[in-house]
């Protein structure tokens, strides 16, 4: 499948780094460093706009690395980029470590999943299916 894209930013565009790879990292395209303090947000810019087809949804995540060495994680956990959504991407970024962290351009920040989805209609009634999990929740299947 090919999805066209709009790249400004003189990076090189997303690209998967292995053959098992599922997402395509995303690079910083700010001109000046942008460092971001403990428990401070900041939106970083890519420079990338993209056109999604109908059905599919890009799915902005957080890099593995960068979260578990550094704290920097993103503000909702996965972004979401709608098929009909054509602005640039930006990362919305948070910093949950000890010290401050600077992205400069270049940087790999995030990571891009392009996924399928469906699109539902709700059936109304006064009564779901029982299973055997039933209403369990939040921890009730074990620790």
């Amino acid at each position: 499948m090919k999805i066209r894209i709009v790249n400004q930013s003189g990076n090189p565009l997303p690209e998967y780094k292995t053959h098992g790879a599922s997402g395509m990292d995303l690079l910083a395209n700010n001109e000046e460093a942008i460092t971001i303090a403990p428990m401070e947000r900041q939106l970083v810019p890519t420079g990338l706009f993209v056109e999604i087809p109908f059905g599919f949804e890009g799915q902005v995540r957080a890099r593995s690395g960068l979260s578990i060495k550094n704290g920097i994680t993103l503000v909702n956990c996965v972004g979401t980029i709608d098929s009909d959504y054509r602005g640039e991407l930006k990362i919305p970024v948070i910093n949950l470590g000890d010290s401050s962290f600077t992205i400069v351009k270049g940087d790999r920040v995030a990571q891009l999943i392009i996924t399928r989805y469906e699109k539902i209609e709700w059936e109304q009634t006064e009564e779901i299916d029982e299973t055997h999990r039933g209403e369990g929740g939040f921890g009730s299947t074990g620790v």
